[in-house]
């Protein structure tokens, strides 16, 4: 890198730090932590798409997809039940929750099941996030290191900084808008990553002719994930991925956010669908492009012998050190900060609304002063957090995507069943719904540790069935809590707020309906073919 490229990182940076200042004129918590519920659905959209096109995607899953062992184009497969999911979320989850108008999600569970309800699920949202948000910083600090000569914990601490400080400043609208410009730069990062790739290897028949044919089958029917070394399985990936996605998107206060900032439930779906149909066409373009860095891997010597065996992500960004000229170089390195930083900022926020709206202001209310400055502390909080826990979490996985997804997938299956069950189960009370939450928990943490044959996506849907069956069973024989035993809340299991009837199966437009199950056809039959077009 020389001063030029430099120049361009430090541009960047800066305008992100005036971004924060720019919108720091937050006037109450509502302001800070949903942007006053003044976004468009472009933004919403964009944003959310944002936080899933992250460093791990721009990096783990190219590497994945080109030279990973059992790797390939089965990276499609993560995207198959992504339709089905927001449409579940328009007609069933999300309805109830966004009329309850709220600001964090798990408030729902208190008005449900009772306060230890919503905290406990609050805890497991506040660990699980700022794990895998360490796990995404860890992605980018190896990046960065490889490319710029400089040392891992400087660059850990860099991008921890910088975000923290516009974060911090402008609550959610210095988040979405910045998520905007951040995903409009990483996109643009893809494409030329592939042009570049692709004008090293030739041109694309060359590409054609050079490419490994194994790494072009995208769809396994027979794979279901319960054997040893089965992975990325068609059922698997479509069952298990149901669940992973309703919960990420309905349950998850890191996305959910987002969604209880629309200004109506019209910007609402139109958020939900746009995100169901712009996902598949972006993944696709990020595994073509680790398809032809792959082959560009096999092709040159020098390449491959600069990627360590053991540390297959580095393989876009030994590919920018390398392969790109000054000035793309610094522009590739401003895509990876973009990533990072809409990784880290939108956690930030989410975690900080969780932290003062679950522990502190549900206790007791706050003026706006208090709220403003316990928001801005609980984000500061976790911002340090999430840094120090970067330097300790590079191996859990072979490859930093494996990692995030496995930590996620140990909770999401359990918390998605908590509300399933808040809206339709009017059975199930507090402490039954806990003690489902912990068994869903503990039998997936089993999973991993000891049945290492069942492939983790599997975990979303066995959590969020034995939550439910175990919180189901259990009211059965385990009394509801009675007023007197809630001190704190100063309500009753028994006389719990159901969601009405009217709120279940929302009227959702039936052209909504047809587009998303029509492109869920359309995307499965596009990946069964995909090697017949090379």
């Amino acid at each position: 890198m020389n001063l030029f490229d430099y120049a361009i990182i430090a541009a960047y940076l800066l305008f992100f730090l005036w971004l924060g200042k720019r919108f720091s004129g937050n006037q109450n918590g509502k302001d800070y932590f949903l942007g006053g519920k003044s976004f468009g659905w472009g933004a919403l959209s964009l944003s959310t798409i944002a936080t899933q096109l992250s460093a791990i995607s721009f990096v783990s899953a190219p590497a994945f997809v080109g030279i990973k062992e059992g790797g390939g184009m089965v990276w499609l497969t993560y995207e198959f039940a992504v339709p089905l999911a927001m449409l579940f979320l328009m007609a069933v989850l999300i309805p109830p929750l966004f009329e309850a108008k709220i600001v964090s999600v798990y408030a729902y569970l208190e008005q449900r099941f009772g306060r230890s309800t919503r905290m406990l699920l609050s805890g497991v949202f506040q660990v699980s996030r700022a794990f895998a948000t360490s796990v995404m910083i860890y992605a980018v600090a190896l990046i960065l290191t490889s490319v710029m000569a400089i040392p891992m914990w400087q660059t850990i601490l860099g991008i921890g900084l910088v975000t923290l400080l516009y974060s911090l400043q402008g609550g959610m609208k210095a988040v979405v808008y910045g998520d905007v410009i951040q995903m409009v730069v990483l996109t643009l990062g893809i494409v030329i990553c592939l042009v570049a790739g692709l004008y090293y290897l030739g041109g694309w028949e060359n590409f054609v002719a050079q490419v490994d044919p194994d790494r072009l089958r995208a769809v396994d029917f027979d794979n279901l994930g319960i054997s040893e070394g089965d992975e990325f399985g068609f059922w698997p990936m479509l069952i298990g991925g149901f669940f992973l996605y309703a919960s990420y998107y309905g349950t998850d206060q890191f996305q959910v956010q987002r969604l209880f900032s629309a200004p109506n439930r019209s910007t609402l779906n139109k958020t939900l669908l746009s995100n169901g149909l712009l996902r598949f066409p972006i993944t696709l373009t990020y595994c073509v492009m680790g398809l032809v860095l792959g082959t560009l891997v096999l092709q040159d010597p020098a390449f491959r012998a600069a990627i360590p065996l053991d540390k297959p992500d580095l393989m876009v960004p030994v590919f920018i050190r390398d392969y790109l000229p000054h000035g793309l170089m610094g522009l590739l390195i401003v895509a990876i900060f973009s990533a990072a930083m809409s990784s880290l900022s939108s956690a930030v926020n989410s975690l900080s609304a969780a932290t003062v709206e679950d522990f502190f202001h549900s206790r007791r209310e706050l003026s706006n002063k208090e709220y403003i400055r316990y928001s801005k502390g609980a984000a500061l909080f976790w911002g340090i957090v999430c840094i120090i826990l970067a330097f300790f979490t590079g191996d859990i996985a072979k490859t930093v995507i494996e990692a995030i997804n496995k930590i996620g997938s140990v909770f999401y299956g359990p918390m998605l069943a908590t509300f399933l069950a808040a809206i339709l189960l009017k059975r199930v009370h507090g402490r039954a719904a806990n003690l489902g939450i912990l068994a869903g928990v503990l039998v997936n943490v089993y999973l991993w540790l000891w049945v290492p044959s069942v492939f983790w996506f599997w975990w979303n849907a066995v959590g969020a069935v034995v939550t439910l069956g175990v919180g189901y069973l259990s009211s059965f024989v385990i009394p509801a809590k009675t007023r007197a035993d809630d001190s704190v809340s100063g309500r009753s299991d028994a006389g719990a707020v159901v969601v009405e009837e009217a709120m279940i199966g929302t009227e959702i437009a039936m052209s909504k309906v047809l587009l998303l199950v029509g492109f869920f056809v359309l995307i499965v039959l596009l990946s069964v073919y995909f090697p017949k077009f090379f």
